[in-house]
């Protein structure tokens, strides 16, 4: 009888879990496939020199070097990219995107 209570007990648990995981989003493969899928399409976007770029741009921006890829790749999705992004054409959409900065001047009285 404590054998039987004991196995319902852990079979209950283990559905629990199971739908905990369930509720708390995208497993860990499924973002490693997601994450497979969008270097793929880059590869064909980006030219070796522009992915480059975009790389050592994420080593200091990671946030801005995400927002880049994606307008990439809605681009490229909705077919407004017909060839492969070369490094001069990525440097002038970085200046295009990058935000302007403003100058501040401070004038002592």
């Amino acid at each position: 009888m404590d054998d039987d209570l004991e196995q319902i007990r852990k079979r209950r648990l283990e559905q629990l879990q199971a739908q905990q995981s369930g509720l708390q989003g995208p497993s860990t493969d499924e973002i490693e496939q997601a994450q497979a899928r969008r270097s793929a399409l880059l590869r064909q976007v980006l030219t070796p020199e522009a992915r480059e770029r975009l790389s050592s741009i994420r080593l200091t921006r990671p946030d801005f070097a995400d927002s880049v890829e994606s307008q990439l790749l809605a681009l490229y999705q909705s077919g407004k990219l017909t060839g492969q992004i070369t490094d001069e054409q990525l440097k002038q959409l970085l200046k295009q995107i990058t935000p302007k900065k403003q100058n501040i001047r401070i004038t002592r009285r």
